[in-house]
Parts: structure tokens; sequence; C-alpha cells
């Protein structure tokens, strides 16, 4: 049996591999869209789920993992920006805020489907707009949910986390072990 990450997230493939270093990569070309009436957790679901079904539509008899992570204010999802202005808008959105980041994760092989939703409360400092203006120049908010990362220079503007870090990261390294272990 294969193990495949349904993801081209460097960073997914880097915190899988505190798991296991024996998996593939094939990347998922799914249609991220949802309806706008579904809240933050329904979304992050659906979208690791539909990631993972399109790798599977191709590898039916292989383990399969799709993960997807947004960040919610205030009911609003922040997924990722569209530009260096739209990251700025979130950024001075999240300043000084808790959040929330959520971060599904969808098994599947066969006939055997499993799902969690974890999620982490994340405070950040109050930013400065030089302190936005820097980050956003260093060009590492354009792919990543809500426009930081945790595990990257975005780990300055965290003041606080409530939850499980590599969530935030976008993978829960230790439930996808807990998965694996009731899946294969």
């Amino acid at each position: 049996m294969t193990l495949i990450l349904a993801s081209g997230s460097p960073r997914r493939k880097e915190l899988l591999s505190k798991i296991t270093t024996d998996f593939d990569v094939v990347i998922s070309d799914v249609d991220e869209t949802t309806p706008p009436s579904m809240k933050g957790p329904e979304v992050v679901e659906v979208l690791a789920i539909r990631k993972a079904n399109e790798v599977a539509k191709e590898y039916p008899d292989e383990l399969v993992i799709g993960s997807d992570t947004i960040v919610v204010l205030n009911d609003e999802i922040m997924g990722k920006p569209k530009d260096e202005a739209d990251a700025k808008r979130m950024l001075e959105q999240l300043s000084g805020t808790t959040h929330e980041v959520l971060t599904a994760v969808h098994l599947t092989k066969g006939q055997q489907k499993a799902t969690q939703v974890v999620t982490t409360k994340v405070t950040l400092f109050e930013l400065t707009p030089a302190e936005i203006d820097a980050y956003i120049a260093t060009k590492e908010p354009m792919d990543k949910a809500g426009s930081y990362g945790i595990q990257g220079k975005g780990a300055l503007l965290v003041k606080k986390i409530d939850g499980d870090f590599y969530s935030v990261a976008g993978f829960p390294v230790s439930v996808v072990a807990r998965m694996l272990k009731e899946i294969q």
C-alpha cells in the first residue's frame, strides 16, 4: 500500500515526514470555492475531503490524505490573499485579535474514511503599519491562510496560541498519526 499526500504544500510534506518518509505527493487540482453560507468548520472539512477524493479517483486502492487550513475572525473566512492589498487588509483585521485557525484532514482508502477538524486559537500582537508592510515585503504571506505563516517570519507576529501549533502550520501531526493507525 502506498500513502499519498494530496497536496503540493512543502509545509505539509515536511510535517508528514515527521510521521513517515514513505509517501508520495500527488497534487490535487480542485475547485476550492464554497457557498458563502458555509461556516468555517464545514468549509475546511469540505475542501480537505474534496482534495483527498480527487486524488483517490486515480489511486482508489491507496491511502490518500487531503488537508486544508483557513483562518476565521468573527465568522469571516480568510483564505490565501489574492494580492498584497488583500494580505494587508487581513493582517490589519487580525492585528491585536484572537482568531481561530482551522485545519481539516481527510483520509480515504476504498470504503474507509476518516475526517477531523482541529481548531486552534491564535492571538496576534497589535501590529503597526510598518510591521505589516515589512512582513508583506517578505512575500511570505502570499500563500498562507490569513496572510501569515506561524512556522516562518510570521512567528514574530504571534503573541500566543491555544491549541495545536502544527495545525496552525497547516498539518496537525499528532492527529494525523493517530488517524493513520485507525485506517491502515
